[in-house]
C-alpha cells in the first residue's frame, strides 16, 4: 500500500523541520557557549555564492509551506524574511510545520492528479504532475536547504552529528 501525498508531505516536513530547529538550536547554543555574535553563523556561507545559514532556513521553511500550499491548490503562505536570530529562525520552522500540518489532507490527495505550476526563478514557470512535483521539488529542496544549513553548523565547530538530521526534534 503506498502513502497518499499529504502523508509523505505532512510526515516529512515534520521530521525534516523538526530537525532543522533542533540543529539551530545547538547553533544558538555554540554561539552562546563560544560568546561569539550569532550573526557570525546566521550570515556563513559554505561557499561566495551561496545563501547564508539564515537564508537556507527561510527557503526550507517555505519549500515545506508553499509546496503543501500548491499541493492543496490554496493561497501561498507569507513568511516575511526577517529573521535575525537562531530563535527568531528556529519559529519559522515551527510556523511552517503548523502551516503544513494545517493544509487539508483531503484537499491535497484530492489533487493527486493535478498539474502545478511553479515558479522557478527569473521569470520562468515549471508545471509538473502533483506527485512529481511532491517528489522530485518539493521534498529534495526541502532536503537540500535543511541539509546545507547543518553544513554550515557543522562547519563552524556545531557539535552535530548524523542523528542530529535525521531524528525530530533531536
Amino acid at each position: 500500500m503506498s502513502a497518499s501525498h499529504s502523508v509523505i508531505l505532512k510526515s516529512t516536513s515534520a521530521q525534516m523541520l523538526a530537525s532543522l530547529g533542533y540543529v539551530l538550536k545547538k547553533g544558538g547554543e555554540h554561539a552562546t557557549a563560544l560568546k561569539a555574535p550569532e550573526e557570525v553563523f546566521l550570515n556563513f556561507r559554505l561557499y561566495p555564492d551561496m545563501f547564508p545559514l539564515s537564508r537556507q532556513v527561510q527557503i526550507c521553511a517555505d519549500n515545506a509551506a508553499r509546496g503543501a500550499a500548491r499541493l492543496a491548490g490554496v493561497q501561498l503562505p507569507s513568511f516575511p524574511d526577517t529573521e535575525t536570530t537562531f530563535a527568531q529562525l528556529i519559529e519559522r520552522t515551527q510556523k511552517a510545520l503548523a502551516y503544513v500540518q494545517g493544509v487539508s489532507s483531503e484537499a491535497i490527495d484530492a489533487r493527486a492528479d493535478a498539474e502545478i505550476t511553479f515558479p522557478i526563478g527569473g521569470g520562468n514557470e515549471m508545471t509538473m504532475p502533483a506527485q512529481a512535483f511532491l517528489l522530485n521539488y518539493v521534498l529534495p529542496n526541502v532536503f537540500f536547504h535543511a541539509a546545507t544549513a547543518y553544513d554550515i553548523l557543522r562547519h563552524n565547530g556545531v557539535p552535530l552529528g548524523k542523528r542530529d538530521f535525521l531524528r525530530p526534534g533531536g
